[in-house]
């Protein structure tokens, strides 16, 4: 989700920040697979290299193909229509407190059927 239009460098340093959050946080053992649409700073070469460094598969979406990952865009659209993270923010602020918020729900409140009925968090937690 594009919160604000940011230069390449800016975008860049941004999704290589929240990159390093999400690297720090896997649990153990995980084998997680890169997908993105093929905005610049994922394609960028830093950007690759750092998920290389990790091990982690790239998929990037064709341009303009939502379908082709079916299960990330299926997340998205709970997040922007369960969570109302498709309605337009006063700050970022807002924006940053709303997603986390959300995040926090879904991952550990919400129940998923695919996961009979568990959240996330308890299945991570039967996991560890």
């Amino acid at each position: 989700m594009k919160i604000l239009m940011l230069d390449d460098n800016e975008s860049l340093a941004t999704a290589l920040k929240a990159l390093a959050m999400a690297l720090e946080t896997l649990p153990a053992g995980s084998h997680p697979i890169h997908h993105s649409d093929r905005g610049c700073q994922y394609c960028s070469h830093e950007y690759v290299n750092v998920l290389k460094a990790h091990g982690m598969p790239v998929s990037m979406t064709e341009e303009d193909h939502c379908a082709e990952n079916a299960m990330a865009e299926r997340v998205n659209g709970i997040l922007k229509q369960e969570y109302f993270l498709n309605h337009t923010f006063k700050s970022v602020a807002q924006v940053r407190q709303a997603v986390e918020e959300a995040v926090w729900l879904y991952n550990t409140r919400r129940p998923h059927r695919s996961l009979k009925l568990c959240t996330p968090e308890q299945i991570h937690e039967k996991a560890a």
